[in-house]
């Protein structure tokens, strides 16, 4: 019994290393295809992808779970808004600041998640979460007022994308709280191929499909792999839920812009063309270090270890 749940532990911490892995590098590629497409013909193409994927598994594997298409749920529609702007508005983000600015203010989104379990779920409060969201708000202050300076010729432009990322981190909080209650009812990829399913309809109006035309194998590449990305990065997640604990694959997942930042620098130093380097102060570094630090302290201590083993239970439901 004890080999099978170390068994189902390691692939769970697997699963969320897959995660944290494809989002590491996620804002890099990114960053690489807005130089061709605009922010939302690559969002719109990002879900109608992974929508498309899902859509044809359940066709062929279990046709019946598709009538949730035809009359979803209030509670998935509205998750599925907040996961289409949480993505538009990281994109736009990172379209005016760096890939790894983006990622050390995105982890707002993590700390706000674990407020709102003190404040919904009315989770208690301990003094170790407490300062995990002290040290996580030194951090992002440190970082916001370092990194400004070196955009000190377009501080219009920083403060644009800090806007925006920080209006992603604030809806993706909404749509993980509701896909928390709804995966207690419905299986996790299902779920999925309504959330993709959704914002590719409202951005389908409004994406540039001729930027498509006449890409070379470089930036198609690029574009599949985004598309691929938003499949495996959220199915490896919820099957992580599935055979693991959350405090350890939120933890691992916080963890993502450290290979961001690692990625950012060697590239920074190879001096490569093909995406414009990183200017980091060790002040900046500094405070990613405390952002990151903060979010896993208050993510960890947010909830007893009994709490989230039985949120795990109900995942695998």
């Amino acid at each position: 019994m004890n080999q099978l749940i170390s068994a189902s532990n390691y692939k769970g911490v697997l699963y969320a290393m897959v995660t944290a892995f494809l989002w590491g590098f996620l804002p890099i590629f990114l960053k690489v295809a807005l130089q061709d497409i605009d922010p939302i013909s690559i969002v719109w193409f990002r879900f109608s992808f992974a929508f498309l994927v899902l859509f044809i598994y359940y066709l062929i594997s279990d046709r019946k779970q598709l009538k949730i298409i035809k009359r979803p749920p209030l509670m998935l529609i509205i998750a599925a808004i907040a996961l289409g702007v949480n993505y538009i508005g990281f994109l736009k983000g990172l379209n005016y600041t760096s890939p790894s600015n983006a990622q050390i203010i995105i982890q707002s989104g993590p700390i706000l998640l674990a407020l709102m379990g003190v404040i919904l779920f009315k989770e208690r409060l301990n003094i170790k979460q407490m300062a995990g969201f002290g040290i996580a708000g030194i951090g992002l202050f440190l970082f916001y007022r370092n990194q400004l300076q070196t955009f000190i010729h377009d501080t219009n432009a920083f403060n644009l994308g800090f806007f925006w990322v920080e209006l992603a981190a604030v809806t993706w909080v909404l749509y993980a709280i509701l896909q928390k209650k709804l995966v207690q009812k419905y299986p996790a990829q299902l779920l999925n191929m309504v959330l993709y399913g959704i914002p590719a309809l409202i951005y389908m109006p409004m994406a540039d499909f001729s930027a498509f035309q006449g890409l070379d194998f470089k930036t198609w590449a690029i574009v599949v792999f985004l598309g691929v990305n938003t499949l495996v990065a959220y199915g490896s997640i919820a099957l992580a839920f599935k055979y693991t604990e959350a405090y350890k694959v939120s933890i691992i997942v916080t963890l993502n812009p450290i290979i961001t930042l690692i990625s950012m620098s060697v590239l920074t130093y190879l001096q490569v063309s093909w995406i414009q380097p990183e200017s980091m102060t060790i002040y900046s570094l500094i405070g990613a270090i405390l952002v990151i630090g903060g979010a896993v302290t208050a993510v960890f201590f947010s909830r007893e270890k009994k709490k989230t083993i039985a949120v795990q239970k109900e995942v695998s439901k």
